[in-house]
C-alpha cells in the first residue's frame, strides 16, 4: 500500500502563540510608566497636603487584575498548543489504517460503493439515492426502515444497468416516521487514510475520496 506524504503549515499551527506575550510586554511598559509617574508625585507632594493615596491604589489592583488574565491567556494557549500536537499525533497514527468516517461520500472502484446509514429510530419509509459529483440521481432504491444501522452496498450501476464511471458519489438518505416527521439518519464509510494534512486548524486526513476532518473519524481498524 503507497502511503501520501504529508502536508505541514507551521505558521498556521498556533495562531495566537505569541498575543499572551505581546500584552506583557505592554503592561510591563505601562506598569513601569506608572510606577515613574508615582515616584515623581510622592517626591514633589506637599508635606502638609499629602496626596491621597486611593488613585494609585485602585491603578495597581488593575494592574493586578490584568496580569492575572494574561497569565490565563498564556496557560490556555499552553493547552491549545498541547491539544493540537496530541491531535498531529493521532492522525500521523492513523496512516495507512482502514478508518470509519462520518461522510456521505465514497468513491467508486472497481465497480463497488460501500455505505452504512444509522436511524435513530424506526422509520416508516426509508429511501435511498446515489448521486453522482453534479448531484444528479443515479439511482433510487428502498432503505431497511428498523432503528440501527444498515448496510448499503453499490455495485456502480445506474437504474437503467449502465455500469457508471470511477469517482465520487454520495448517498441521500431520506426517512420518515409514522406521523411523516423527518428522521436525520447518520452515514458512515469506510477508507484507508492515505495521507495527513496539517495546513489548516484541524487537521484533515486524505483519503481516495478527498479530505475529511480528523474529528469526522468514528473508529479506526489497524491492519487496513
Amino acid at each position: 500500500m503507497t502511503v501520501s506524504g504529508v502536508t505541514n503549515n507551521p505558521t498556521v499551527a498556533n495562531p495566537t502563540a505569541t498575543d499572551a506575550a505581546s500584552a506583557q510586554q505592554t503592561l510591563a511598559g505601562n506598569f513601569s510608566t506608572f510606577l515613574t509617574l508615582l515616584t515623581s508625585q510622592l517626591k514633589n507632594q506637599d508635606p502638609l497636603s499629602p496626596m491621597d493615596s486611593t488613585q494609585f491604589t485602585q491603578q495597581l489592583v488593575q494592574f493586578s487584575g490584568v496580569e492575572q488574565q494574561i497569565k490565563t491567556n498564556q496557560n490556555l494557549e499552553g493547552l491549545a498548543a498541547q491539544y493540537q500536537a496530541a491531535s498531529a499525533g493521532a492522525a500521523l497514527s492513523y496512516l495507512g489504517k482502514a478508518a470509519l468516517i462520518q461522510s456521505d461520500t465514497v468513491r467508486l472502484a472497481n465497480g463497488q460503493a460501500n455505505w452504512t446509514y444509522s436511524l435513530p429510530s424506526t422509520a416508516s419509509s426509508v429511501s435511498l439515492e446515489v448521486r453522482d459529483a453534479s448531484n444528479r440521481t443515479v439511482l433510487q432504491a428502498n432503505g431497511v426502515s428498523s432503528a440501527g444501522a444498515h448496510a448499503f452496498a453499490w455495485d456502480g450501476k445506474d437504474s437503467n444497468g449502465s455500469i457508471m464511471p470511477a469517482g465520487n458519489y454520495h448517498l441521500v438518505v431520506t426517512a420518515q416516521d409514522a406521523n411523516g416527521n423527518a428522521i436525520t439518519p447518520t452515514i458512515t464509510t469506510q477508507e484507508i487514510i492515505r495521507g495527513v494534512d496539517f495546513s489548516q486548524t484541524t487537521p484533515q486526513i486524505i483519503t481516495d475520496s478527498g479530505s475529511h476532518a480528523i474529528n469526522t473519524i468514528r473508529a479506526v481498524i489497524d491492519g487496513g
